[in-house]
């Protein structure tokens, strides 16, 4: 598939974090995921309990154990999410595992413990939401070098850049 000429899989969708370690940096980088149809095979969303009655079954969202629950699924799909995110940055995690889902809540302690501070754990988690997010920003930055290139092409297409020495009818163009 291409929308006007350009093929979406060919674009960046990269982020990066530095962090200064005295002379030396490490460098976080996150993807966007296309979807989250991986994780949902391995964690399907949990449902909820409720009751059957003559109109049909009526689920029971406020059941705490169901809010439990899905709380646990939550943060599950936010560590898939993270963790597989940031494999371009090929981390060596110490109890985080792709493979097994039961991991995966573990990433914040997995960096904590290698070192990072609180804030740059937070940061970390916010870069791989900026990488899985469509905001205002990235929207704007869009629009504003797409707007760009509209008025160089424009410019561009203006008519003959020289002048022209007859008309038509022959007669000469007075300048």
């Amino acid at each position: 598939m291409k929308i006007a000429g350009i093929d979406p899989k060919s674009l960046c969708n990269e982020c990066v974090l530095v962090l200064p370690r005295g002379d030396s940096q490490i460098v976080f980088r996150a993807i966007g995921l296309r979807d989250m149809e991986e994780f949902n095979k391995v964690c399907p969303q949990p449902q909820p309990p409720g009751k059957r009655t003559r109109d049909g079954f009526i689920p029971n969202t406020n059941d705490p154990t169901y809010q439990q629950v899905l709380t646990e699924w939550g943060k599950k799909r936010f560590g898939y999410m993270l963790v597989k995110s940031l494999e371009p940055t090929e981390i060596e995690w110490d109890t985080v595992s792709l493979s097994d889902p039961r991991t995966w809540t573990h990433w914040e302690d997995d960096l904590r413990n290698g070192g990072l501070s609180q804030i740059e754990v937070n940061r970390v988690a916010a870069l791989v939401l900026e990488a899985n997010a469509l905001d205002d920003e990235k929207l704007s930055k869009a629009r504003e070098v797409f707007l760009h290139g509209q008025e160089a092409n424009q410019q561009e297409s203006f008519g003959p850049a020289t002048e022209q020495v007859s008309t038509q009818s022959g007669v000469l163009v007075k300048g």
